[in-house]
Order: C-alpha cells, then sequence, then structure tokens
C-alpha cells in the first residue's frame, strides 16, 4: 500500500482563495497601523492580490505571479530602495501573522511553524535588498517553501 503524498503548503492553507483571505485581512490592518500606513500609501487596488497570488505561488501554487506579474524580478523591483527598517519588517511580520489567525489559516504547529518560517526569512531579505547601495540578485525564481525546508542561501 503506498502512503498518501504530502499535500504542499498551499494545499494545506486552502488554496489561493486562502491566501486572497489572508492578504484582504493583512492589508486591512496595515491601512490602519501607524508604522505602514505611510508605507503603502500609495498602493495600487490590487496589490492585496498579487501578494496573494506571490504567497500562493511561494508555498506550492501555481505560478500565476510568475507568468502575470513578472516573477521575483517584478517583485525585488518593488523593494529596491525603499529602505525598510527593522521596526516596519517586525510590524509587518505581527500583522500578518494576526491576519493569518484572523483568516482562519491553519494553526497547526507544522503549517504555522512553515508560515512563520518564510515570512522571516523574506522579510529579512526584503530588508537587506531594499537597502541604500544594496546589490541584490535580480534574476530568481520565486522561492518555493516547503514543510520545515528553507531554500539554500547564497550570500
Amino acid at each position: 500500500m503506498s502512503q498518501p503524498e504530502t499535500p504542499t503548503l498551499y494545499e494545506w492553507a486552502g488554496g489561493t482563495e486562502a491566501f486572497v483571505r489572508l492578504c484582504d485581512a493583512f492589508y486591512e490592518r496595515v491601512r490602519a497601523d501607524e508604522v505602514l500606513a505611510p508605507m503603502f500609501a500609495g498602493m495600487d487596488a490590487e496589490h492585496a492580490r498579487y501578494v496573494a497570488l506571490w504567497l500562493a505561488e511561494v508555498f506550492g501554487g501555481p505560478a500565476v505571479y510568475t507568468t502575470e506579474h513578472g516573477g521575483y524580478p517584478h517583485m525585488l523591483s518593488k523593494h529596491i530602495g525603499l529602505a525598510i527598517t527593522e521596526p516596519q519588517r517586525r510590524r509587518w511580520v505581527n500583522l500578518i501573522m494576526d491576519a493569518a489567525d484572523a483568516a482562519g489559516l491553519p494553526d497547526d504547529p507544522e503549517f504555522r511553524a512553515a508560515f512563520a518560517g518564510y515570512i522571516e526569512w523574506g522579510t529579512r531579505l526584503a530588508v537587506s535588498n531594499s537597502q541604500p547601495g544594496a546589490d541584490p540578485v535580480r534574476q530568481a525564481p520565486v522561492p518555493r517553501w516547503g514543510w520545515g525546508v528553507a531554500p539554500p542561501y547564497a550570500g
């Protein structure tokens, strides 16, 4: 008898709809937050949807962000020169974790550990890549995040 295949984090979360709920809940919090609201004041009306598609792809869903929005190079271009601070990063992390609760993402320890792992990794990379004078890798695929496995870092 064969073992059932382990679902992706995307499947476990509930698919694209779950990430849309997450990002809607998240950006509602961002718009009301004194630390982050100024950073996102001019965001595109579809920004939450774009981030939802990014996260869906990262966690094992279809490559919609890559095919429709330019993948990693496009996402990176939105962060270059922003000079994101550690307090801004930390607030972003806190708000998205609160939004995960509000959106009803799975709260089992395995999923939340993998989710939190990507959020920490991705936001720290965003801070680094956004600093003046940073020279990040500009051509890379969208990272694919799995159950407790971080992609290798080539610093």
